[in-house]
């Protein structure tokens, strides 16, 4: 990758940020930047010692493979991702790995992925990834800032989140979305998201984004079900549910790839995932879906030897796919299987078609992946109806996260 901006972060006491004129020049017109902040936690030992630390801003590296000679800062991104998932709320298995980020990063036709990677003399301090939608008229820059504890107050996590979002103004992108994770953990000096439903408790990240002018728009449970539970539940669940269904509807299952007969009615009912889900405030371009693009998802998401299992249900009067829900795991079976994607139909909910898919993939998971001792998936607080769902066949409560949102 071309090296276009390099910016240099001086941590030294007693020195506030610097600041560009208005009238400055553009932050990529610039060769380098510099700003200097107060190392909050270091600031006794720096003022002892008259030292300062000069930390890099450069864009991450991505290699065409994992094993490849230039894929050490990319395989240093993965980790740091996962490191940040563990601190946060002791979930690692919360970020891919390497191998499994590498396909998206890869292939921008859908999404286009842009990193840059923050050094001081020891090593890499911190990074952030800005996403970008690839939609005709999309406004959205997606940012996660990833700075672990021991790096947090020097000036670094300002210095990158400042970087990402030069990057979106360079891009044309006016709306920026970053999330936060935090611990299921309740007090009095919590946050509400403009939703009115859930609540957060107060992390440094959450703070940093809120005085960057980002508002928290939207809660989201990250729940929980023990797949080695008795399965009574599930089967219950499922026969009950298929009753109220009646006859017009009937489960279609498949493992990734899509089979090409799918690929169309998959594309429509993921196409609606971007307009059906509940997601407050927040704003999400539809997306736009072909058989050509389930293609390009169903290689990213097995490119690393994860494995995806899809159940859905057709509606049979006319042949439409109008509910599903998928099942991932990574190469490694024994690790916890991630939910991706659930939605019914806007039309053809009261169903309990939400019921049956989630019932029928859990119960093949089962078949297919005995070894995964866990499935973990998020929710919107909001989204009752789910959330109806997963409590009643056991998902609880482990994490949440926050969803930011500014508009420029």
């Amino acid at each position: 990758m071309t090296t276009r901006l390099c910016t240099t972060v001086a941590l030294h006491p007693l020195v506030l940020p610097a600041r560009a004129d208005a009238g400055g020049a553009h932050p990529l017109e610039s060769v380098t930047e510099t700003t200097r902040r107060t190392p909050s936690a270091c600031l006794g030992r720096l003022e002892e010692e008259n030292d300062m630390t000069t930390v890099t801003i450069a864009p991450l590296t991505v290699p065409h493979d994992v094993h490849a000679d230039d894929a050490a800062d990319f395989l240093a991104f993965a980790a740091l991702s996962r490191r940040i998932c563990d601190e946060s709320v002791g979930l690692p298995e919360l970020s891919p790995s390497a191998a499994e980020m590498l396909p998206a990063w890869l292939d921008d036709t859908d999404s286009r992925q842009v990193g840059f990677v923050a050094r001081d003399d020891e090593g890499i301090v911190g990074a952030v990834n800005v996403s970008y939608p690839q939609e005709d008229g999309a406004r959205v820059a997606e940012i996660d800032l990833l700075v672990p504890q021991e790096h947090w107050g020097n000036g670094v996590e300002e210095a990158l989140l400042a970087r990402a979002e030069a990057d979106a103004d360079a891009n044309g992108r006016d709306i920026l979305q970053s999330w936060t994770l935090h611990r299921p953990v309740d007090g009095e000096d919590m946050l509400v998201p403009k939703t009115g439903w859930g609540r957060v408790p107060r992390t440094p990240l959450a703070e940093l984004l809120a005085r960057s002018g980002y508002s928290l728009e939207q809660v989201e449970r990250n729940s929980e079900l023990d797949l080695r539970a008795d399965d009574s539940v599930l089967r219950q669940k499922l026969a009950e549910a298929e009753e109220v269904a009646g006859a017009d509807y009937r489960v279609v299952s498949w493992t990734l790839p899509t089979p090409p007969a799918l690929r169309d009615g998959y594309a429509a009912v993921l196409a609606r995932l971007s307009t059906d889900a509940p997601s407050g405030d927040m704003d999400f371009v539809a997306e736009e879906w072909d058989a050509d693009r389930v293609v390009r998802r169903d290689a990213r998401l097995t490119g690393a030897g994860q494995l995806v299992s899809v159940v859905a249900v057709e509606h049979v009067p006319t042949g439409e796919l109008v509910a599903y829900n998928e099942l991932l795991i990574p190469s490694d079976r024994s690790g916890v299987t991630h939910q991706f994607g659930t939605l019914v139909a806007r039309h053809h909910r009261g169903h309990r078609l939400g019921t049956i898919v989630k019932c029928a993939n859990l119960l093949r998971w089962r078949e297919l992946v005995p070894t995964s001792p866990r499935v973990s998936t998020f929710n919107a607080e909001e989204n009752r109806p789910m959330l109806d769902i997963n409590e009643a066949i056991g998902f609880v409560p482990v994490s949440y996260a926050g969803a930011w949102q500014k508009r420029v």
